[in-house]
């Protein structure tokens, strides 16, 4: 791998991509230390330091990498354009018009990333307004009672509110250009950026007070377990063979061949993990408006909020497995593969084309999703069970799921480097 990318660094067209998207990638980090204007800097800093983990709003300030606690002009991050093109994929189910643009090609494409920068802009200004709110209502922070915002003045928080959006539309602007001009997909390349700069912070924590030594050499080699469980199932596919017919188009015999489909174990990716997250902070988010005292209360913060809960635990597992069958049915329609294959003169061998077919695919995907689910609730749940046995308080960011993003993350951008550099080995031997 280090040859590799010696070699990429050797192609000066590959190397001015990879300098740009490191770049880009350096900016991004940059702006999630330079603080909102009207924010107290030094307040923020001393309620971080004494509120420790017991923060609120953790999804996003994982996908911030931090910046969201530090109240910063990135302080929603990538998280807005996240949920928005989530909303959007969901959309296409129930409204005809998204389905038949996401079917037009190229054209219908743009037009739906475009619906889904303005509803990122929109989903920001919410946030915006959701963050600033909190702030000054002292909940932002548990257990800081400092101002972290100077003034109260309407035309402060107007100007918090259109800070932060745009740093979300120059967040969403550096994405898309690192996708068109570097290397990778931008938007996963800031999100790789946000949780692997949180990374170091958290595991070394974990070395503090007693048996921190042995606690520390335990996470990191269930991390490397981890991730090298990570690398295997993202790798392995279940290939269907498919096989197209022969046909005359004029005095032209096209078809014949033979090639795959191939399915991924995890064909959902990380998205149900987020969306189990992101409900289940839901009740906590409620609680913390309500007085800190009441029975409903209480009892939320001690098995909706508490990672470590059993409820908890056995929600978040149910609602993983149960958002993996649903976004695989919306990515992945059967019913569509087999027409687009019996309108081509494709067949899987043994199988009829048409209804057959699409209840084959089904049958396969069901099988494979099932254990698709499975190993995703395992991944995400191995760290917070580890730390559990191990007595420690400290949560890694975001679970397991941190370490299948900025795996699967890198992996793909390898895949990307390495097939540009088979790309100009290839020019230059023929040459």
């Amino acid at each position: 791998m280090l040859s590799a990318f010696g070699r990429a660094f050797r192609t000066p067209d590959l190397r001015r991509k990879l300098l740009f998207t490191i770049a880009i990638m350096a900016v991004f980090r940059l702006g999630s230390f330079i603080p909102t204007p009207g924010v107290d800097y030094t307040n923020v800093q001393q309620c971080i330091a004494a509120a420790g983990d017991n923060t609120l709003l953790g999804l996003i300030n994982v996908f911030s990498g931090g910046a969201l606690l530090q109240l910063s002009v990135f302080a929603l991050g990538i998280m807005p354009y996240i949920t928005a093109s989530i909303i959007v994929q969901l959309l296409r189910v129930v409204i005809p018009r998204f389905e038949a643009l996401h079917k037009e090609g190229q054209s219908g494409q743009a037009k739906l990333t475009q619906y889904t920068r303005y509803l990122t802009i929109g989903l920001a200004i919410l946030q915006s307004t959701t963050v600033i709110t909190t702030a000054r209502q002292g909940l932002l922070f548990q257990g800081c009672d400092l101002d972290v915002i100077a003034s109260d003045s309407v035309l402060t928080s107007l100007l918090m509110v259109i800070t932060m959006t745009a740093g979300t539309g120059l967040v969403m602007w550096l994405g898309e250009l690192i996708t068109e001009r570097g290397v990778g997909n931008g938007m996963s390349l800031l999100i790789f950026t946000s949780i692997a700069a949180s990374f170091p912070t958290s595991l070394w924590s974990i070395a503090g007070g007693a048996n921190g030594a042995l606690n520390f050499t335990i996470m990191v080699l269930v991390i490397v377990l981890v991730v090298g469980l990570v690398v295997f199932v993202e790798q392995s596919q279940r290939r269907i063979p498919v096989q197209y017919a022969k046909r005359m188009v004029g005095r032209r015999m096209y078809g014949g061949t033979s090639t795959y489909i191939p399915i991924k174990i995890n064909m959902s990716g990380v998205i149900p993990v987020i969306f189990a997250a992101s409900i289940l902070a839901i009740p906590g988010l409620i609680a913390q408006f309500g007085d800190q005292q009441a029975e409903w209360v209480v009892w939320i913060s001690n098995n909706l909020v508490q990672q470590s809960s059993p409820l908890y635990i056995a929600i978040y597992t149910l609602m993983i497995i149960f958002f993996c069958f649903f976004y695989t049915s919306i990515t992945f329609n059967p019913d569509e593969v087999a027409d687009n294959m019996k309108k081509y003169g494709g067949f899987i061998p043994g199988i009829r084309a048409g209804r057959p077919t699409a209840e084959y695919l089904d049958f396969v995907i069901t099988r494979i999703t099932s254990a698709g689910s499975l190993y995703l609730a395992l991944i995400a749940l191995i760290p917070t069970l580890v730390l559990v046995f191990l007595g420690v308080t400290t949560n890694l960011p975001f679970g397991g799921s941190s370490i299948l993003i900025v795996v699967g993350v890198g992996l793909e951008t390898v895949k990307q480097i390495d097939s540009q550099l088979q790309q100009r080995h290839y020019e230059g031997f023929l040459r």
